[in-house]
């Protein structure tokens, strides 16, 4: 019977070859969203460069897109255009990680590239300077597709002592969150900080503030490295907004947004009407939230409910939350508590600009 040992990757047997010689070679592992929000990737060798590589420097590559959904099997040829590149932290110290676009054979992006569009709003308004910080909730769940160290035949004591806890029996696997803190670290993604959400099993990373395009570009980064430093341990990630039903809270992406004019003294006016054209727009951003969402957006468990729009200072209940700091200096930020956790934040931080900004086809700017 297979276990969670022959599952886990054996880092002992690896490390005898990780020092080996790669003669001017180095390894670049491309990476894509494939048509479900999961990430793929596969591997080739390029020359080394002692100045490293630009994206407009590496190769477009290709992948069967028969075998990931995103195109069909009479023309399934799927084309990989290098967006960021990054070090890889599982292999140091020259190899790469590279961030790639997804475009067809006949030169338009993928259906599932939400990427080309959300980079040309962030260019569009680029002048209000807009600042997104991503909050990434998450559940660690065994190879049975059990939330990790709940009882096989029951459920853990309710909800109170797992939040930012410490301890034995309040937290587990936070050797998954440390190693994964150290990667994000090491590829040069923005990671701010994480902690124990509220449901045992469940925790949160928060990456940000980034600049328009690349908050999307280090999130899905950062959920990659996630995936692959849970796979070393034989424990699948999932971003299931309400992994468990019941008294358990779901998971969300909490996503904060700013820019130059709210940053400044009085920013209180542009915050209040960005919120107003949220507002106006709520069943358009519900629709790229996040799927599942309606399970957890039920007005409990720190949500709003999904029909109805609501903001407030410091109100966790709420569609938008002000932070109270916030409302007490008059300027600053707001979080949207209604993306799930499963969201892509392209779609997220894009439609953000376009409600506040207006799209890429309208002829006026705001």
């Amino acid at each position: 019977m297979a276990t969670k040992e022959s599952f886990a990757s054996n880092a002992a047997i690896l490390a005898k070859f990780r020092d080996l010689d790669q003669h001017g070679k180095i390894m670049a592992e491309y990476i894509w969203i494939d048509s479900e929000g999961n990430t793929r990737s596969k591997s080739r060798t390029l020359d080394e460069k002692p100045e490293g590589y630009k994206p407009e420097e590496l190769p477009i590559w290709n992948f069967d897109g028969s075998s990931t959904g995103q195109a069909p099997g009479d023309n399934s040829d799927v084309y990989l255009k290098p967006v960021a590149v990054y070090p890889d932290p599982f292999r140091p110290p020259n190899n790469i990680l590279v961030l790639a676009e997804c475009w067809d054979a006949d030169g338009t992006p993928n259906k599932y590239n939400h990427r080309h569009e959300c980079a040309k709003l962030m260019e569009l308004h680029a002048k209000h300077e807009p600042w997104f910080g991503l909050e990434q909730e998450y559940t660690l769940l065994d190879l049975n597709d059990r939330p990790y160290g709940w009882p096989q035949n029951g459920y853990p004591a309710p909800q109170g002592p797992y939040y930012c806890g410490v301890g034995a029996g309040k937290v587990v696997m936070r050797d998954i969150v440390e190693a994964h803190y150290r990667a994000c670290l090491y590829s040069g993604i923005k990671i701010s900080g994480t902690n124990a959400e509220v449901m045992p099993a469940q925790w949160e990373f928060q990456v940000g503030p980034c600049v328009g395009i690349e908050m999307g570009d280090q999130l899905w980064l950062a959920r990659f490295l996630l995936h692959r430093v849970a796979e070393e341990f034989a424990v699948k990630v999932s971003l299931d907004p309400k992994p468990i039903p019941g008294d358990w809270n779901g998971a969300g992406l909490h996503s904060n947004f700013s820019t130059v004019e709210m940053r400044k003294e009085g920013g209180m006016k542009q915050i209040e009407a960005a919120i107003k054209k949220l507002e106006g727009r709520h069943k358009e951003h519900i629709a790229v939230y996040g799927e599942g969402n309606e399970k957890r957006l039920t007005g409990r468990h720190e949500t709003g409910a999904i029909d109805t729009f609501t903001y407030g200072v410091a109100n966790r209940g709420a569609s938008i939350r002000i932070p109270r700091e916030c409302a007490a200096k008059g300027y600053g930020y707001f979080e949207d508590r209604r993306p799930a956790s499963n969201a892509d934040p392209y779609l997220i931080t894009g439609i953000i600009m376009e409600t506040c900004f207006g799209a890429v086809d309208d002829t006026v700017e705001a």
